[in-house]
């Protein structure tokens, strides 16, 4: 069974980020691959290994993000390919959707793999969109997955428990990072990666954003605590009044 795992690059959540003058000023030059595409193609790696088959990756990214498909080949996936945009370039989920779909189109893959969400959005909706466009049948926020046949067996996270689907191929499925722990490349497969291919593809026509950020905000400070005096009866009491004052109870 082969795998499409679109990938994206990322801010490195966790460096230091401050809020300045509506603009996000983070730590320069930190990003990663986002982690629920990670556990995407770690996921797609393990079936593979285990079924026969190959995964690709798949990017969209200005020239410097060859550097997490690198990341991607070095634990594994056997090639990949950057949609390189602009630096800087502002793409909402449609028009990410579009820009793989225009790409996928056509393709024979028995399964296209995204992340769930995309760590510095969050937005989560490229993948549905992207199954839309393509005319595929797919599960979102899968916790594990199995291939019986010409099935792939998602387990998915719903909202009151888990739930199990059956997918016949061609599909897509949207990972959470809750899946798996992804593989840290030896230097074996670090190597290796230097010398997969890459296709790369200039994007000239950019699709048109719906959605953009006018401006970023920090999150307000919260109110401080108040201390209820008196004995544990008269709290109590005070609490409950306080509650039937805010039509919670």
């Amino acid at each position: 069974m082969n795998f499409c795992v679109c990938i994206k690059q990322v801010p490195d959540v966790s460096a230091p980020i401050q809020v300045r003058d509506g603009e996000l000023v983070m730590d320069a030059g930190r990003v990663v691959l986002n982690a629920y595409d990670a556990s995407a193609v770690e996921e797609a790696l393990v079936l593979t290994e285990q079924h026969g088959g190959e995964v690709e990756v798949l990017l969209i990214g200005p020239e410097r993000a060859t550097e997490t498909i690198r990341k991607a080949l070095a634990m594994g996936a056997a090639r990949g390919t950057h949609l390189v945009v602009p630096e800087g370039t502002e793409l909402d989920s449609a028009a990410v959707s579009k820009l793989l779909a225009d790409h996928l189109g056509g393709s024979t893959y028995d399964v296209i793999a995204t992340g769930k969400q995309a760590q510095d959005t969050d937005s989560g909706l490229a993948g549905a969109m992207l199954a839309e466009r393509l005319g595929r049948p797919y599960a979102t926020n899968a916790v594990g997955l199995a291939i019986d046949g010409d099935t792939l067996i998602v387990t998915r996270q719903g909202d009151a428990g888990q739930e199990i689907i059956a997918l016949p191929k061609p599909c897509l499925v949207t990972c959470s990072n809750d899946m798996n722990d992804p593989r840290i490349p030896k230097l074996k497969g670090v190597m290796a990666a230097k010398k997969k291919p890459i296709e790369t593809v200039a994007v000239s026509d950019v699709p048109s954003t719906s959605v953009r950020v006018l401006r970023y905000e920090s999150v307000p400070a919260r109110d401080p605590g108040e201390t209820i005096d008196g004995e544990p009866s008269e709290q109590a009491a005070e609490v409950v009044r306080r509650l039937h004052e805010a039509s919670v109870l």
